[in-house]
């Protein structure tokens, strides 16, 4: 997937105007945050459950290489076999050479973010393969021919008559002309095309929500049984994968099922909770079906070094982004990579490089919602604050920002100056702004007015000052 993260800016001034997004968009504002509140509230051992997901996960983190071995011996000794990949060139190279061996021609794949890190289907087609996305909202996108715009519901920016159509352009090769506009119907459609697709694929690729290192399995949640059809009807079944997804148990899972489904969804439990690992032969068959996982470093182990190691906690529930005010308003493809929101403004620059993803970390507003409904933990504001540190030292924003800041440290070490700047400049704009209220332009404040007034001051004490009244009585 091409990295675009670069064109931040411009891609979420296109996103602000973009009517069907942001219809597409309010729709889905409420929905996840509400049903989460109700599911967390029920649920009384919740914070109790996040701490103990917290300690298992820093205890597998610290441990990895342990836990590592584990799973593969776990794996080999089941049948199965443990690809290792440190980028992402090295594991479409595993995955090729073994639809190529088994002349594979239809590949199914369940949702996986892993292979959009890869850019997987595109490898896949690139050697003439078929490739069929069989989660719904995978499958709108792909013959929308674009990228996830969140990493559980993929299709979230998509408005129903826009579905309506993808469905009615591409389903009339199947005798399915008319066009369908309620949801049942969309599903039904949805079904009886993959069906086919499900029966012929030669290879079946999902990813892996959790695996388990004492067993060797995989973990697979999902609303739809896609990823049930999609690992066992194929001869072959290819599990992609990061190194941080282990835990240690099956004992361990309960903690994280227990807070995935409410953080994601706001269910109590997702719809399938399904577990596969190892080789085995089918009652009635000659041959063994094939068991591969294929294990993404990408940069993963470095972060385990520095003070970014806790955004390896992350179980990809999309809580973070599901809160995050910037998101709700541009929507995940301004971003310009596989993870966007929160998260995605940290994994990204981690991923990609800093230089290539400079401006997004600067993307939030630090209210720290997505560091509150994280159900690990993860001290997404201090990462953020971290990489604008970052940011700032390499020399990586543009000079006006950087003689702003400049100006803003200067005030700020010297209160009187600050004090005497601040209050000269609120007696100017609200001896300005009083018959009107706000100001529509402003000078060096181009970056608000764009996109909305300016509220004038009333000339009225400063917060400081009334602060001190306040404390004193």
């Amino acid at each position: 997937m091409e990295v675009t993260s670069s064109q931040f800016k411009s891609r979420s001034k296109v996103a602000l105007v973009n009517e069907e997004l942001q219809t597409a968009l309010r729709k889905s504002r409420g929905g996840f945050v509400d049903k989460r509140k109700v599911a967390v509230d029920d649920l009384t051992d919740f914070e109790d459950l996040r701490k103990r997901a917290v300690a298992i996960k820093n205890r597998v983190l610290t441990n990895l290489d342990h836990y590592l071995d584990q799973y593969e011996k776990s794996v080999t000794d089941s049948g199965g076999h443990v690809h290792w990949a440190s980028t992402p060139q090295q594991a479409v190279e595993i995955i090729l050479d073994i639809c190529r061996r088994v002349d594979a021609r239809c590949v199914t794949k369940g949702k996986s973010m892993i292979g959009e890190e890869m850019s997987l289907n595109d490898a896949l087609e690139s050697q003439g393969i078929e490739v069929v996305e069989t989660d719904l909202g995978e499958y709108i996108i792909q013959l929308a021919k674009e990228s996830p715009s969140h990493i559980i519901a993929p299709a979230i920016h998509k408005t129903r008559r826009q579905i309506t159509e993808l469905f009615h352009q591409h389903h009339a090769k199947y005798g399915l002309t008319q066009k369908v506009e309620e949801v049942a119907t969309i599903v039904n459609e949805a079904r009886t095309v993959l069906r086919e697709q499900f029966v012929k694929a030669d290879v079946g690729i999902t990813g892996a929500n959790f695996l388990l290192a004492d067993s060797g399995s995989s973990i697979l949640v999902t609303n739809e049984g896609n990823g049930d059809l999609t690992s066992t009807l194929p001869k072959v079944h290819i599990v992609t994968a990061s190194i941080e997804k282990l835990i240690p148990s099956i004992s361990d899972l309960s903690v994280f099922l227990r807070i995935l489904a409410r953080s994601a969804t706001g269910q109590e439990m997702s719809s399938y909770t399904s577990i596969y690992g190892g080789s085995a032969r089918a009652e009635g068959m000659d041959e063994t079906r094939e068991y591969h996982v294929v294990m993404l470093d990408n940069g993963r182990s470095k972060m385990l070094e520095g003070e970014f190691w806790e955004m390896l906690r992350c179980i990809r529930c999309g809580a973070c982004m599901n809160h995050c005010p910037v998101y709700q308003s541009i929507g995940g493809h301004a971003y310009g990579w596989v993870y966007p929101g929160p998260m995605g403004s940290v994994w990204t620059p981690l991923l990609v490089g800093l230089q290539n993803a400079a401006n997004l970390p600067n993307a939030c507003t630090m209210n720290g919602r997505c560091e509150e409904v994280c159900p690990v933990k993860i001290p997404l504001p201090k990462l953020l604050r971290s990489l604008r540190n970052q940011i700032f030292e390499r020399g990586l924003i543009d000079r006006m920002s950087r003689l702003g800041l400049w100006i803003w440290k200067m005030l700020s070490l010297c209160p009187p100056m600050y004090r005497l700047v601040m209050n000269s400049t609120s007696f100017v704009l609200s001896r300005l702004g009083r018959r009107s209220g706000s100001f529509r332009r402003l000078p060096l404040g181009s970056g608000w007015t764009e996109g909305r007034d300016f509220p004038a001051p009333t000339g009225g004490a400063t917060f400081v000052s009334q602060w001190k009244s306040r404390t004193s009585d």
